[in-house]
């Protein structure tokens, strides 16, 4: 009995779930959650018939088209060469591999619109690179391959990133078992090393797009802002804003908004699905 009254109670030196959960709500709320709820808000003040013809607006829809379809295009690069790149830095020793692998956080740390200037002189008609593929009659500059470039150039990080620490932690016993078996390369890559890459690269991918959809600073430059060819949808809320349509801007922000949280939504559910298959197997 009197050990149990001297008894030391252990506490944890981390908040309790009531505390920590309280502060994440908070943050998720004024942070998060208050501006997505502030377009919506906006919006209702706005009929039904008003809003679909604001949205519906042939300018508007081919914005919606470049900007969503550059966008997967570009994840998707990023998907194959940001895998690749991950690849190498993690399974090859060689000179200036830490010099290409801080190269990689480059998009982060460089302003968007250096980038995008940067990128408009190499792939212009007259710039380095833009001039040797003029000549086989490929524009790069101020076409939507352009905005693409600028897209996959502001996305690879991402895929890179989230890829990299799952092959550092890969067990190279399990493929030394596999080639034991008799399993040949791609068999071994496709069977063993894939599957367990599947859900951080689907992240990464996942990632990416998003980064890409909201992407206004390295694009304008680049795409030329073509109404009907070049013009991407951020670029559009701008102009509305500017114009001080700010039942516009809101009804394209939140179309932008509820079809990316469709498309989010099912990549992760294919992520889900890839992670539980992965561990039933």
């Amino acid at each position: 009995m009197l050990s149990k009254s001297f008894a030391i109670k252990k506490h944890s030196i981390l908040p309790g779930f009531g505390l920590t959960m309280g502060f994440t709500l908070l943050y998720l709320g004024i942070l998060v959650l208050l501006p997505l709820a502030t377009i919506f808000i906006k919006t209702a003040g706005i009929g039904w018939a008003q809003l679909w013809s604001i949205a519906t607006e042939p300018r508007l829809v081919a914005s919606y088209k470049l900007s969503f379809g550059a966008s997967l295009i570009a994840a998707g690069i990023n998907a194959v060469f940001g895998l690749l790149v991950a690849w190498v830095l993690v399974r090859y020793t060689f000179p200036g591999k830490r010099i290409i692998d801080g190269l990689v956080d480059l998009p982060f740390a460089l302003p968007t619109a250096v980038a995008g200037i940067t990128l408009t002189t190499l792939y212009a008609q007259n710039g380095w690179l833009g001039k040797y593929f003029e000549l086989l009659g490929i524009k790069i500059a101020f076409s939507p391959i352009g905005v693409v470039v600028a897209l996959t150039f502001i996305g690879l990080p991402f895929v890179v990133r989230m890829v990299q620490p799952v092959l550092q932690t890969l067990d190279n016993e399990v493929e030394e078992a596999a080639a034991c078996l008799g399993a040949n390369r791609f068999q071994t890559f496709t069977k063993v090393i894939f599957p367990e890459l599947l859900p951080s690269l689907l992240t990464g991918f996942a990632l990416a797009f998003a980064r890409a959809l909201g992407e206004y600073g390295s694009v304008v430059f680049i795409s030329g802002n073509m109404p009907m060819r070049t013009e991407i949808t951020p670029l559009l809320i701008m102009i509305k804003l500017e114009q001080y349509d700010y039942a516009g801007a809101s009804t394209v922000a939140a179309v932008m908004l509820i079809v990316s949280f469709v498309l989010l939504f099912l990549i992760n559910l294919l992520q889900w699905w890839s992670s539980n298959r992965r561990t039933l197997n």
